[in-house]
């Protein structure tokens, strides 16, 4: 590869930096908004609104695990990829995206038979209502049955990402969310005389938006992504291979998939006090996904950059990728964080709360955002640590920050706030307390990785 054909080599990285990350950014950012979107429609649905509602709730824990199996798979790919072309090994690149590509075959083919087998026996061991269980299996057996599209589309995204085309992966996403919510209503509620599919109707429109992200990643991929080729033989299963991809993209599976265990934990522990908690905390989280999805985005841009010229052994831009990844991440926190802090009322008003459980959402906006600068940093610092292949230290944040320091704690505090309910505040205080120490986590491992990879010996690298 000429290195002045792709821009990570000597594009200036402040630069690089906010080409790569924008886009990244707002895609991220289309996501939770789309996520709200098909919500509201099928809360929307006459008489069943809110059994459909139920149905999707417990479908989402399959439905996030596949997401996070996919992108953790990707990701892993990606940092392995942009090492490589890094190091200048283009066969090595391309025998990487070969085995993702064979792994995305074998996880696809899981929740596949999964979709088939397993379906009815996980949504019955969450509800006996008939009505809901019969939409929740329907709904959720489309999702692993079609689920290709988002399975494959997280490699063909973390490709283009891999290389500095993170345009090209942003346009497939937000096209694919612009056919979810085209869908939605037309499908849900059977406009253009198609037939009334209800929560049905959701499960397709999703599917549907995944795989046009799927078939535009695919032909960005392969009309743009030159300096990779992929052979049929390169996709035969390599161990070593899959090692390399795991050692980064298990850790970014883990810190999804806690995402799920630290809300279902939460629900149990906040319900303990009152159901208008759970709510606020419900409304609340989708709200932060907002700011929260914006970090996670630049993350997605920090990963390859410093990935790619730690391949190079490039000291210089390695620290710049650092320096600039972590300043770019504060100033979006903080704007987040002053955002919430001023516009708190407003959201409690948009979503139609009154009562107790308006004031508890408006206090957690008011509490938690502070904790975002912190969770920002250690956002940001869990991707610089999955580029310099220290997916053990990433994992660990994760760990801390989602589970660790977050269920034990809000345990303790809501025992506080049983009694009474006007002492919820104590329990956000959690987030502040977690994301806080599993900074000051991240920062001693950063200063380790540092001094044993950054500021290294040329045996370092491989």
């Amino acid at each position: 590869m000429n290195e002045k054909t792709n821009k990570m080599s000597f594009m200036p990285i402040n630069k690089l930096m906010i080409t790569m990350g924008v886009p990244m950014i707002l895609s991220m950012m289309l996501q939770a908004v789309y996520n709200i979107v098909d919500s509201i429609f099928v809360g929307g649905m006459a008489d069943t609104g809110e059994q459909a509602l139920n149905a999707l709730t417990l479908a989402f824990p399959i439905q996030m695990l596949m997401v996070a199996i996919g992108i953790g798979t990707g990701v892993g790919m990606g940092a392995v990829v942009s090492l490589r072309l890094g190091q200048g090994k283009h066969k090595e690149a391309g025998k990487t995206a070969g085995n993702a590509f064979t792994l995305a075959t074998f996880i696809y083919l899981v929740f596949f038979l999964f979709g088939i087998f397993g379906v009815t026996a996980y949504i019955k061991s969450q509800t006996k209502n008939i009505l809901i269980a019969d939409m929740a299996i329907g709904y959720l057996r489309i999702c692993c049955v079609l689920s290709f599209g988002i399975v494959f589309f997280s490699i063909f995204e973390k490709l283009l990402q891999s290389t500095g085309k993170s345009l090209y992966s942003t346009i497939a996403q937000i096209a694919g969310a612009i056919v979810n919510m085209i869908l939605d209503p037309i499908l849900i509620y059977g406009w253009l005389g198609l037939p009334t599919l209800g929560v049905y109707g959701a499960a397709y429109a999703t599917v549907l938006g995944q795989i046009t992200s799927l078939i535009l990643a695919a032909i960005f991929h392969f009309s743009k992504n030159t300096e990779i080729k992929i052979e049929p033989a390169y996709m035969k299963p390599s161990v070593q291979i899959i090692k390399e991809i795991y050692a980064v993209g298990l850790p970014a599976i883990i810190a999804q998939a806690l995402m799920s265990v630290m809300t279902y934990g939460l629900n149990r522990i906040l319900v303990r006090i009152d159901e208008s908690v759970v709510t606020a905390y419900g409304l609340f989280y989708k709200i932060q996904q907002f700011i929260l999805f914006a970090a996670f985005g630049l993350r997605d841009a920090i990963t390859p950059i410093v990935s790619f010229n730690y391949g190079k052994q490039d000291k210089s831009r390695i620290n710049s990728g650092i320096k600039y990844g972590l300043g770019y991440t504060f100033v979006i926190m903080l704007i987040g964080t002053l955002f919430l802090e001023i516009f708190a009322e407003p959201f409690g008003a948009l979503f139609g709360l009154a009562g107790s459980t308006k004031e508890i959402c408006i206090g957690a906006m008011h509490i938690i955002s502070i904790s975002f600068v912190f969770a920002g940093a250690n956002i940001a610092f869990q991707g610089i640590f999955q580029a310099l292949e220290s997916g053990l230290e990433s994992l660990i944040v994760s760990v801390c920050r989602q589970f660790l320091f977050v269920l034990p704690v809000a345990w303790l505090f809501s025992k506080i706030a049983i009694n009474n309910i006007d002492l919820t505040w104590i329990v956000w205080m959690t987030f502040i307390i977690a994301e806080g120490i599993s900074c000051l986590i991240s920062i001693i491992f950063m200063k380790r990785i540092k001094k044993n990879k950054i500021d290294f010996p040329q045996a370092e690298f491989i």
